[in-house]
């Protein structure tokens, strides 16, 4: 049979009075501890260690039947990215050429009217 004094007892952490939590996040007192170490990896050590192993393992037969090499891989996203920074710049050269050509135009224009403005 059920215990009724048991069924009457408050299990409700956010009252005052209650007992602080078992565990470090504080919100469930089943939840096991977990060090931090754990917690930033994302699990056991050993775990992690043999997920990386496999994964590395994959990478590397997938980058060999490309024929690629590390060296190889990092010169190749180094010239990417040089060109697309030397595109980039030169987009902005010929941005600030379109804004000189458009002030020698615009800047006398507004001049003008701001001038037949202030005289009427």
């Amino acid at each position: 049979m059920l215990n009724e004094d048991a069924m009457l007892v408050d299990h409700d952490r956010r009252r005052q009075g209650a007992p602080p939590p078992d565990n470090v996040s504080g919100t469930d007192p089943y939840r096991p501890r977990h060090s931090t170490l754990r917690r930033f990896l994302g699990g056991s050590p050993a775990g992690v260690f043999l997920r990386l192993l496999f994964l590395s393992v994959l990478v590397g037969a997938f980058m060999s039947m490309l024929g690629l090499t590390p060296g190889r891989l990092f010169w190749h996203l180094y010239d990417s990215a040089r060109a697309l920074l030397e595109v980039g710049l030169a987009s902005l050269h010929d941005f600030g050429g379109w804004i000189v050509a458009g002030a020698i135009v615009v800047v006398p224009l507004w001049l003008i009217s701001r001038l037949f403005a202030v005289s009427r």
